[in-house]
Parts: C-alpha cells; sequence; structure tokens
C-alpha cells in the first residue's frame, strides 16, 4: 500500500509579504480556491490502494494544518516537527510512523508546496514508481524540463529499464549556469530534481542507517521516545531527540550515495511556485500579460503580477513588476530579482520586525484576530476577534492590560473573576487588569467582537494562561 507523505515544514520567504513564518506558503490559496496544502492532499483522491496520508508539519502550524484537511475531509495523522531539520529527517520520522501502520508501506514523499495541473499524468507516473519501489528502488520522480532552467538541480538519467518508462540515476547535479543547463535540456537525458520521492518505507530507513547514521539513530530514538505521546489528532516527536539530530536533505543524505536510485520522468505541469515570478508564469494573464487579482485598475501596464489583499491598487506605466499589497506590508519588486525577496525577510528578522512572522490577522485554533488600530505611545490597541462555534480562548490573565469587549455578532459566554454571563450583540463588557478571563463561543454561528486594549504594555507575551483547550502554556 502507498502511503503519502506530505511535507508542510517550509516557510517560502521569496512568497513574502503573503507568506510569513506562521502563515507560511502552502496553507494559502495562492493559485486558486485550495490552499496548496489542500491541493496537495485532493490530488490524491482518485491513487488506488492508498492508505491515509501523513502530513509532516512545524508544531505552530499544527492548528491551521488540521482544519485545512477537516475542510476538505481528508483523513491524515498530522506528525509535528518541533524544530525543522530538512527533508532527510522529516521523511525517517514520517517512515516511521507509516510502517507502525503498514509493515510494507511505500512512501510517496510530496512536497506540499507544488502545483501540479495534471494530477492524472502524476498518478500515472506514480503507479510506475510504485512498482520499482517494491523492487527495493528509491525512486524519484524527474520533472522533463521545458527550458534551460538554472534554478533547479537536475538528475542526469542512466540504463533504462525494462518494460518501465524509468531509467537508473547515473548522476545528480547542481544547479547549472545558463550554458550548462542548455546543453542539458538538449541532450534529452536530464530531468529537474523534483523533491518528490517513492520508496518502502524499510528500505529508506535502511539506506538511511547506511549512510547518514547519526540521522537514523536520532530519529529512531525521537519517534520512540513520542510514538504514544498523542494529543488529539497529532503525533508529538520527542523535542529533545530530534533537535539533537543533523539537519540534511533526502538528496544529500540518502541519494547522491545510494546504488538504488531511480528516476521516473514527470511532465505534469509541475511548478515548485518558488517565487512570485513562477507564481505568474502560471496565471491566467489578461492580453497585456498582467495577472491582476483584488482591487487594481491598471493603465498601460504589462507583464506585470499584481496582488491587492485590501486595498485599491492602482498601477500606471508599469512593466515586469511584481507587486503585492498586504495589511501591513507592500512589496514592489522587478520580476527577475524576484528571488532576492528573501533578503527583505532576513533584513526583516534581523530587526526583529513581526512582518517577518505575522500579518495582521493572525490564526488561533479558536479562530482569529486581527489588529484594526495601534498606538504604543498612546498606549491603547483595537482587535477584531472571530471565534468559532463552540470555540473558547484560554482561561487567562494580563499584567499590563485591561481590555473592553463590544460583541457585533453571535453570542458571548464571559468567564470573568470567578463569574460567567451571557453577552449578545451590541452588549458588552469590561475586563481589569489581572482579573482571570475567558471568552468562549457557545452558539452555531461565528462570534465577533471587538476588543479595546489599554495600558502599559499591549504584546501577545502579556499573556498568562491559567487553562487552555489546546496544550499551550
Amino acid at each position: 500500500m502507498i502511503t503519502p507523505v506530505i511535507l508542510s515544514g517550509g516557510v517560502g520567504s521569496r512568497l513574502w509579504p503573503l507568506s510569513r513564518k506562521l502563515h507560511p506558503k502552502q496553507l494559502q490559496a495562492l493559485y486558486d480556491d485550495d490552499t496548496l496544502l489542500q491541493a496537495t492532499s485532493l490530488r490524491l483522491k482518485n491513487l488506488q490502494g492508498r492508505n491515509p496520508s501523513i502530513v509532516v508539519c512545524n508544531e505552530t502550524h499544527r492548528f491551521l494544518v488540521a482544519e485545512q484537511l477537516r475542510q476538505i475531509e481528508e483523513p491524515a495523522s498530522i506528525l509535528l516537527e518541533p524544530v525543522g531539520k530538512n527533508t532527510a529527517p522529516a521523511i525517517a520520522i514520517a517512515a516511521y510512523a507509516a510502517l507502525d501502520q503498514d509493515p510494507d508501506s511505500v512512501l510517496l514523499v510530496l512536497p506540499a508546496d507544488h502545483l501540479i495541473q495534471n494530477p492524472d499524468a502524476l498518478l500515472a507516473q506514480v503507479q510506475q514508481g510504485h512498482a520499482l519501489a517494491n523492487q527495493g528502488y528509491l525512486v524519484t520522480l524527474g520533472i522533463v524540463p521545458d527550458r534551460a532552467e538554472t534554478g533547479y538541480g537536475y538528475i542526469h538519467r542512466g540504463k533504462g529499464f525494462e518494460d518501465c518508462d524509468a531509467y537508473q540515476v547515473d548522476a545528480f547535479k547542481e544547479k547549472p549556469d545558463k550554458t550548462t543547463a542548455q546543453a542539458y535540456v538538449e541532450s534529452g537525458e536530464y530531468y529537474w530534481n523534483s523533491g518528490m520521492f517513492l520508496f518502502s518505507a524499510q528500505t529508506y530507513l535502511d539506506e538511511l542507517q547506511r549512510f547518514a547514521p547519526d540521522i537514523h539513530k536520532s530519529c529512531a530514538q525521537a519517534f520512540e521516545e513520542s510514538a504514544f505521546d498523542l494529543d488529539s489528532d497529532f503525533i508529538r516527536v520527542d523535542k529533545e531527540s530530534f533537535t539533537q539530530c543533523r539537519s540534511d536533505s533526502v538528496d544529500y543524505a540518502v541519494f547522491e550515495h545510494t546504488d538504488k536510485a531511480a528516476v521516473v520522468p514527470l511532465d505534469a505541469g509541475w511548478n515548485d511556485i518558488g517565487a512570485w515570478s513562477a507564481l505568474w508564469s502560471v496565471a491566467d494573464k489578461d492580453a497585456q500579460q498582467n495577472y491582476c487579482q483584488g482591487d487594481v485598475l491598471e493603465k498601460n501596464t504589462h507583464n506585470c503580477y499584481i496582488r491587492a489583499e485590501h486595498r485599491l491598487v492602482a498601477a500606471v506605466g508599469l512593466d515586469n513588476l511584481v507587486v503585492v499589497e498586504t495589511a501591513d506590508a507592500v512589496l514592489v519588486a522587478e520580476k527577475s530579482q524576484v528571488q532576492d525577496v528573501k533578503d527583505i525577510v532576513a533584513q526583516l528578522e534581523t530587526s526583529e520586525r513581526c512582518e517577518s512572522e505575522l500579518h495582521s490577522k493572525v490564526y488561533r485554533p479558536w479562530g482569529y484576530y486581527e489588529v484594526m488600530d495601534e498606538d504604543e505611545n498612546s498606549r491603547f490597541q483595537v482587535k477584531h476577534i472571530q471565534v468559532n462555534p463552540g470555540a473558547s480562548l484560554s482561561l487567562q490573565m494580563h499584567h499590563h492590560r485591561a481590555e473592553h469587549w463590544v460583541v457585533v455578532r453571535g453570542t458571548a459566554k464571559v468567564h470573568c473573576d470567578g463569574k460567567s454571563f451571557l453577552l449578545t450583540e451590541n452588549q458588552s463588557t469590561y475586563i481589569p487588569l489581572g482579573a482571570a478571563h475567558r471568552l468562549e463561543n457557545p452558539g452555531k454561528i461565528p462570534l465577533e467582537i471587538v476588543e479595546i486594549q489599554s495600558g502599559t504594555y499591549l504584546g501577545e507575551d502579556d499573556i498568562v494562561r491559567l487553562d487552555d483547550d489546546y496544550g499551550r502554556f
């Protein structure tokens, strides 16, 4: 049986300001109505003979991942990494989880943030790879190149298999220069390295032990010590053991050393959505080769990607640019230089600015909050808070701020210093500084409130959780 393993641990810094650490690109709808994670899961619906998926994600994304899978009714085990360690360890812990359920499991490893425009072609080549994986090969899906791309690694094919559209791997090549890339494409013997794989879970672990025994040992210990640490839909990997694991990719740790590597060519409209220019290339564009989303007006503008999330964006006389507007940041970049957006994110991190991690709308397991207005000098902040039906915030208190709550939709159940009461639309309450309080939605429609905070410090770290349904302390 095939066990899909969806790797959802990336940050997607090149797609800032839409992609951020706490809400990365794979959890956003960048191409159509589904998020990239949802699209990855949905394209496997017609894959015959498969087990439920395993999704490997960062612990901080666990509730977003669980909610997005619930929305598309795709059951999955969610394996939580306490810290990112690249693909070799992530696949190792997924392999142990798969073997717990199916000792003959063949892993289909897929990044959560790729676009596949022809999923039927993908599934057909997966079946080719499945046959090889059952023979003990470690299979990579190699993308048939349509241009001399310098941003991808390449796979040089070797001897072909009989009765199978696949080849032994002769060599893996690093990202080439333009001349070398052109020679690769013209030869017809090279494929882009997609980061998609098929292999027996046990074979992978055996090869990992052979070539990276330290990673194998750390992951075995991390999974053994956490296999029964279950929290709702989540499997928590032991933090101490996994943190000590060396970070490495599956390519460097295993594939470049093994003599069992095979490549199956794939021509399925693949795109890794690695930068804004990649999104422009696959988007439906107008006669001027512009892609515009949201409230956009343009004149004498060509070859641009313009995305307005919150307000009107007017573009006049632009060519070959990317313009992305969010509530708290605007990106303007020449399309040929969008790979360097990651350097802006690095500057934000160095300056300890929150725009690298958070949007003004922040998702939580109970719903979300959105900052509407703030002024540190005047010591106030205004938030719009939405609480899902049946959900509640933690029982908490603050050392430095008081809060006023105004219900604008739904019914709120308020707990404050041992007292509980209901509020309906247009009713309000005051939460004094230092009071133990909790907001709950007992109804069947979303609860929306406006929260006005006032005090000497308004940061999110001024929350002392006394009780929490989601284990956050």
